[in-house]
């Protein structure tokens, strides 16, 4: 790989900025339909929320309840059995499932975007555009999903061979469980260090399965801390937007609850505000993709 000089963090965030500002309209048009879908797997969990409170608030509904002592020949009751909520937990956490899919499926669509934006193609029309974007993602993502898949499996497994080692060292079972854990971080962090780029690798570069994987590797060898720290910033502008965001939308259900209560439609304004925030982790996510991005071409050379 050639030594080229990286540029400051926050120049890439910048440029990450600039190249989606122009195509802004197109990769709103592209994530759309991952943010319905997403807010919609979201929609029983507030359907559940606004059945609860509704039994809970309902006219007749007690709050306290009274248990009369019972003696030793006292029939023993049976308590109250609860109706069961519209969506049973493994419906929403199947949900769950596909939510953190439709994630991926976010950084996928990205890069296919960021791709023409780049090769400086561009169909007819914005909705031509955002088609063609998903006919060139479609057939990738199989080998996406499969890299991401060894990506997050990687650190898991040396975390996992990590935490047996470490059970086995003598001493204080809390001093070494603190020590362990803080190691286990530093160990998940440099592998995810090492493989941030697979998914790039794939993208532009048609390396699949481990060769994405080692690709990604390579490319950070002998300057893992300079690029460590670029992702750190990355990562932590994209918390801190992501952060604040869900510190509004919460200010915002607690404005509206009380009036999704009173109206009966809390499981609309839930579903509004989901919407809302789903859309700004998707679009800070696009923004983490574009900064990544460059660095990786960067890297390159």
């Amino acid at each position: 790989m050639n030594s080229v000089r990286l540029k400051s963090s926050f120049i890439y965030l910048a440029n990450a900025v600039k190249d989606l500002r122009g195509n802004w309209s197109v990769l709103a048009v592209v994530l759309a339909p991952l943010i319905l879908a997403a807010a919609l797997c979201l929609l029983p969990d507030a359907l559940n929320l606004q059945f609860r409170l509704a039994k809970t608030f309902e006219p007749g509904a007690q709050n306290i309840n009274y248990v009369q002592a019972q003696g030793v020949d006292a029939p023993d009751t049976a308590a109250p059995l609860q109706e069961p909520q519209p969506f049973s937990p493994w419906v929403t956490k199947a949900l769950h499932l596909i939510v953190g899919l439709l994630t991926l499926l976010v950084t996928l669509v990205t890069l296919c975007s960021l791709k023409r934006i780049h090769a400086g193609l561009r169909k007819p029309g914005i909705i031509g555009e955002a088609i063609e974007v998903y006919r060139e993602s479609i057939p990738l993502a199989p080998g996406f999903i499969w890299v991401t898949i060894l990506q997050l499996a990687a650190p898991a497994a040396g975390l996992f061979l990590f935490q047996e080692a470490s059970s086995y060292i003598p001493g204080s079972i809390g001093v070494w469980s603190y020590v362990a854990l803080v190691l286990m971080i530093m160990v998940g962090a440099l592998v995810y260090t090492w493989l941030y780029f697979a998914q790039f690798a794939l993208i532009f570069d048609a390396k699949h399965s481990w060769h994405a994987l080692l690709f990604s590797r390579d490319l950070i060898r002998k300057r893992f801390f300079k690029v460590a720290t670029r992702i750190v910033v990355f990562l932590a502008v994209w918390s801190g937007y992501n952060w604040w965001a869900a510190g509004a939308f919460v200010v915002v259900s607690l404005l509206f609850g009380p009036v999704g209560v009173v109206t009966g439609f809390l499981g609309t304004t839930i579903f509004l505000v989901g919407l809302g925030e789903i859309s700004v982790n998707f679009a800070t996510t696009a923004f983490l993709v574009a900064a990544g991005l460059r660095l990786y071409q960067d890297l390159q050379g």
